[in-house]
């Protein structure tokens, strides 16, 4: 490692989209590393960093564990091999390979850390995109540093993006906006001239050419759960970093023609990146940009480039949290109004105001549906509701607090009473249930990989256990994330841990499912950190916000 460090801000320049990071010999990721101001953490007994013992009656142990104190930077008792000598308990032997399996899936520009590729699987044929480094990814693996102590290749990602978001992004004769972040990159080592360069993915080179939504939207929570873990505030306040998010954020707050607050997208815009209708406004995109506008929130500096977006975002965020728990919550009590909608209606008192028709709710939602529990539906349109259940938006809805307490509580509810639906063998179901048959033909555009209970449509993804595990803590339901930890850590590891599985129990490894992919690996390591010690989800939690004032009528699965 180069002992110069910088002393002055960095300097972004342009560069065209033929241009490689190796021509960019002014840029040095050793020069941001100089030792970063600390915040001085007040140890306020807020809801991200109290012990979880006290945050809900739920809790019916109070283990010691669950009751330590996270400082920024310390390590977790989840390991490597080394510290496991130095504690009184017997971790799990898969930790220690998952560790060894992380490491090695490792990427580095000039000596430098920056990312994981998506699967170190050499017993496959074709390594399609799999050896890069994608943005969505890559989070889990970052968090999972951060709560080890490793910081440095989460700040040299953080960076090393920012800089490719300057790029010029071309599709064919279109230009992108200038704000879109990548969907992935790759390093590319000569030996013989001994240079690295990185190759960027915009979505030009993707399947379908669309470009990803949510890489924006992970980078800024992913910025904001470096600065919570490590106290370091000189990251986030950089003028790079905050002309980085405003750019992303004029993406999403620009005016045209919706007359909704959420956010328009293509089908494969996020982690479903193949056609499985989810064109519209998917759950996920929603619920990762109210995410994202309040971690942007909380970093954006009141100057005077800043203020601007600080008070669109405050007007997004009242609008957003009031339409999605309104428009986009399901629960008994509400399936059971949609049923009875009239149609048709035509002035500002409409009760059925996106014209829903009541024939079109599928058969199964009405068995699928408890009494006490409920979901935000997977996607709201004129004359279109997707009923579908879909694990990442719900899950991120919890952990944004774009679900009130009491949405949360019976978003975990429905989870609980339809576990073998959305858990079954092998967590969990990206979406419930497949479509398939004459819809499949239609839907998918006759999918070879997007078949029944397979990838997008039903498959089981073990990297979405930590985002169900940091729900369920932050539910005070941490009973749920040890059953599904318990199943994940009875196969994952004797499957040499699988992109996905395939099954209505999720009980087969996927079909073309790539072996050690490299989220499924780190997403286990976050949650048997998050269980271990609670407060790291102070990371990717946020608190509800008091002035954002919760649906005035509450159904019947909220109060009973």
């Amino acid at each position: 490692m180069e002992g110069n460090y910088y002393k002055e801000p960095l300097e972004l320049k342009d560069f065209g989209s033929h241009c490689s990071l190796s021509e960019m010999d002014d840029f040095d990721l050793t020069r941001a590393l100089e030792k970063p101001r600390q915040l001085k953490i007040e140890r306020k007994r807020s809801f991200d960093e109290r012990s979880m013992s006290e945050l809900s009656t739920g809790y019916a142990r109070h283990d010691s564990v669950l009751d330590m104190a996270h400082t920024p930077g310390s390590r977790s008792i989840v390991d490597t091999p080394l510290s496991y000598a130095r504690n009184s308990f017997e971790p799990h032997p898969m930790v220690a390979e998952a560790w060894e399996a992380l490491r090695r899936s490792m990427v580095f520009f000039r000596g430098q850390p920056v990312g994981t590729i998506a699967a170190y699987d050499h017993a496959s044929e074709e390594v399609l995109n799999y050896d890069q480094v994608f943005v969505r990814d890559f989070v889990p693996s970052a968090l999972a540093f951060l709560m080890n102590g490793e910081p440095d290749i989460v700040k040299n990602f953080l960076l090393k993006t920012l800089q490719l978001q300057g790029w010029e992004k071309r599709v064919d004769r279109f230009k992108l906006g200038e704000g879109v972040m990548p969907a992935s990159f790759k390093v590319l080592h000569d030996p013989i001239r001994k240079t690295d360069t990185i190759v960027a993915d915009f979505g030009e080179s993707a399947i379908g050419r669309v470009a990803p939504v949510d890489s924006g939207f992970w980078w800024i929570i992913l910025l904001r759960a470096y600065t919570k873990s490590t106290g370091d505030l000189t990251l986030s306040e950089t003028p790079e970093c905050q002309k980085g998010m405003r750019l992303i954020l004029s993406l999403c707050l620009s005016e045209g023609f919706d007359t909704f607050p959420t956010l328009l997208c293509a089908d494969g815009c996020s982690m479903v990146d193949r056609r499985m209708g989810v064109y519209g406004y998917p759950i996920e995109i929603q619920a990762l940009f109210f995410m994202a506008l309040r971690s942007a929130l909380s970093m954006l500096k009141p100057d005077d480039e800043g203020r601007e977006f600080i008070e669109r975002i405050v007007k997004r965020l009242h609008a957003l949290s009031f339409h999605m728990r309104n428009y986009f919550w399901l629960d008994f009590q509400q399936l059971n109004d949609i049923y009875r909608y009239k149609t048709e209606e035509y002035s500002h008192t409409a009760v059925n105001k996106f014209n829903v028709m009541p024939d079109s709710i599928p058969d199964w939602v009405f068995d699928f549906m408890p009494h006490r529990g409920g979901y935000f539906v997977g996607n709201v349109s004129p004359a279109r509701m997707d009923f579908r259940w879909f694990s990442l938006g719900n899950c991120v809805s919890i952990l944004s607090s774009l679900a009130t307490p009491d949405q949360s509580m019976a978003i975990m509810d429905l989870l609980e009473h339809r576990w073998e639906e959305l858990v079954g063998e092998m967590p969990l179901k990206i979406c419930y249930p497949c479509i398939e048959g004459h819809e499949w033909r239609i839907v998918t555009g006759c999918d070879p990989k997007n078949t029944r209970w397979s990838y997008h449509n039903g498959g089981s993804w073990p990297v979405l256990l930590w985002t169900l595990t940091a729900a369920c803590i932050k539910t005070g339901r941490p009973q749920i994330a040890r059953r599904a930890i318990d199943l994940i850590e009875s196969r994952l590891h004797r499957d040499c841990w699988p992109e996905y599985y395939d099954g209505k129990q999720g009980r087969y490894v996927g079909k073309q499912a790539r072996k050690f992919q490299t989220w499924s690996i780190a997403g286990y390591l976050v949650a048997k950190m998050m269980l271990e010690d609670p407060s790291h989800i102070g990371m990717i939690s946020l608190e509800e916000d008091k002035q954002m004032k919760p649906v005035i009528k509450r159904s019947a699965s909220w109060t009973c």
